[in-house]
């Protein structure tokens, strides 16, 4: 039985970092790097025409129909992509092309704790998946409404997000940092996959500290013209 398993490991060797990563059962991305990639520009450019178009019905402004875009775009990422990879723990052995599981055997060339099952990288994207997900989405509802939490919800999603981030990169500094396949995985999808999570939530989260700022001031202002 040990020999036949071992015989099976041989016949699709990994292409992950370390080469010793026990990976048993793994099956070869069936789709190209080309595809994946395009699929999921697809998803992004229908994605964004979508949420523009309806977000000019409703009469927003640029930077809201952006923010809506971007919601509604993170929002699904958690939910769809990353709940897929939380809850499907043996995505390397799909032998079906499925999409989602495709996804994860090619990102994990940048970021093998993906195909190990990295106990801080579950933890992080599995609260991600289930957490912000959702509130990403409620943060779309709460823009295109104008409901008066929308700032707030805004600002505490955006620094959930850069939490994940900065544990994600730290517990992999912590590691070693040694899990891409080559310089190429490790700038392309561990560096820049993740590099809008950083920029837009710390950009998002200035303008709601501003906002949120401005409101309180204006109600301190208020409050001591009712004292005079």
């Amino acid at each position: 039985m040990e020999g036949s398993q071992t015989s099976q490991d041989s016949v699709h060797p990994h292409p992950y970092v370390p080469k010793d990563l026990h990976l048993p059962g793994y099956v070869p991305c069936f789709l190209s790097q080309s595809n994946i990639l395009s699929g999921y520009g697809s998803f992004f450019v229908i994605l964004f025409a979508l949420t523009w178009f309806f977000s000019g019905r409703l009469k927003k402004t640029k930077v809201d129909r952006l923010l809506i875009f971007w919601w509604a775009f993170t929002g699904l990422t958690h939910l769809i992509l990353e709940g897929y990879f939380v809850f499907a723990p043996e995505f390397f052995k799909d032998n079906t092309g499925f999409y989602l599981a495709e996804v994860w055997k090619e990102y994990s060339k940048g970021d093998s704790r993906y195909a190990a099952r990295d106990a801080a990288v579950v933890a992080v994207e599995g609260l991600t998946a289930v957490l912000e997900g959702p509130a990403s989405l409620l943060a779309v509802y709460a823009i295109a409404t104008g409901k008066s939490y929308n700032y707030i919800l805004q600002f505490a999603v955006s620094l959930g997000q850069l939490y994940g981030t900065a544990t994600y990169y730290i517990t992999a500094i912590l590691e070693g940092d040694n899990f891409s396949t080559n310089s190429f995985y490790y700038y392309a999808y561990y560096i820049g996959a993740n590099f809008s999570w950083i920029v837009i939530p710390s950009i998002i989260s200035i303008r709601c500290w501003r906002k949120i700022s401005a409101a309180f001031r204006v109600q301190s202002q208020t409050r001591k013209t009712k004292v005079r």
